[in-house]
């Protein structure tokens, strides 16, 4: 009995995966070594295989610090050609590079102290003042997260263009997914401006 359309489209997919994964982690690897001292640049490249979640893709750290960049299916299955992958992969392997995790908790520690000093000094009750410590911790990890994306964007350009994909191409993937705007505290800025960033660094690689 022959393949279903469904099963050679999720057979297809896994194979580009495989061939995209093969040619990016390497660069990234490559230029995470070369960009920092002190960082485990060893990538380990995951894969969340349950089917009903929504396409998300994400980067942490195990508790050795290894690197991970996780992807589930629905992701995987979304993706309209090899250089959205590419350049999704390239993105959050450069959230690692530039050391953006360690950023984030630090900003939301700082964000914490200054509002619970704050609720202390205007002598708020103790439940007040936790309540301004996790209110200070939230937006003090929101504090640069617009940055860092637009940071990974431009680095993960040049990671999908040095493994031989298009991050032109790749960044159409934005034009699919919600445009959070500008909102206040927002964790991600404003679609025309990351694709404006992948454009702009492609040009400044002869692209």
């Amino acid at each position: 009995m022959g393949a279903t359309a469904a099963q050679l489209r999720a057979n297809q997919a896994a194979r580009q995966f495989v061939e995209v994964v093969d040619a990016v982690e390497p660069v990234a690897e490559q230029m995470c070594r070369a960009r920092t001292s002190g960082l485990n640049c060893d990538f380990q490249i995951v894969v969340d295989d349950r089917a009903d979640q929504p396409p998300n893709a994400f980067q942490t750290v195990d508790r050795f610090g290894r690197p991970i960049v996780a992807f589930n299916l629905g992701l995987i299955n979304s993706v309209e050609n090899a250089d959205e992958l590419a350049f999704v992969m390239g993105h959050e392997a450069a959230h690692h590079i530039r050391d953006h995790l360690t950023k984030t908790r630090e900003s939301a520690t700082v964000g914490a102290v200054v509002f619970a000093g704050i609720a202390a000094i205007s002598g708020a009750e103790a439940e007040a003042i936790k309540n301004a410590e996790q209110l200070g911790a939230a937006v003090g990890a929101r504090t640069y997260s617009k940055e860092f994306e637009l940071e990974a964007d431009q680095l993960g350009t040049i990671i999908s263009a040095r493994a031989g994909y298009d991050p032109v191409r790749g960044a159409a993937f934005f034009a699919r997914i919600p445009d959070p705007g500008n909102r206040f505290l927002g964790s991600h800025p404003p679609n025309a401006a990351r694709l404006e960033v992948v454009k702009r660094t492609a040009a400044s690689l002869g692209l």
